[in-house]
């Protein structure tokens, strides 16, 4: 299982939770895909386009899950990101942890694998 992550607001995320989906951020709207980071990619991710933003939250996917929607393209100096081109069933969360804000302004994260 290869773990892919959704750095998400607490209340878009929890709008999805109870319309049984999950169609993206307004940047997922506009660039036509969802973003999602690997394990290696989510604290980079998480200071580049959240920075300073707190009720936020991580949500773990198991990518083979997500089916032939989930492309790995190439994005910051060619690495490999998961893009999803479909809407997301929130059900499949394998796990939904708060992210918050540590004392120096970076996100703390749950160990991830």
């Amino acid at each position: 299982m290869t773990l892919i992550y959704k750095i998400c607001p607490a209340a878009m995320w929890r709008q999805a939770e109870a319309d049984g989906t999950f169609r993206g951020s307004p940047v997922d709207l506009a660039d036509g895909f969802i973003h999602f980071s690997t394990a290696e990619q989510a604290k980079e991710t998480a200071a580049k386009h959240f920075a300073g933003q707190d009720d936020l939250l991580l949500v773990a996917l198991d990518s083979e899950k997500l089916g032939p929607a989930l492309k790995w393209e190439p994005s910051r100096g060619g690495a490999l990101f998961p893009h999803l081109y479909a809407p997301l069933d929130p059900k499949i969360a394998i796990s939904v942890v708060p992210l918050p804000l540590g004392a120096d302004g970076a996100h703390i994260f749950p160990p991830l694998r």
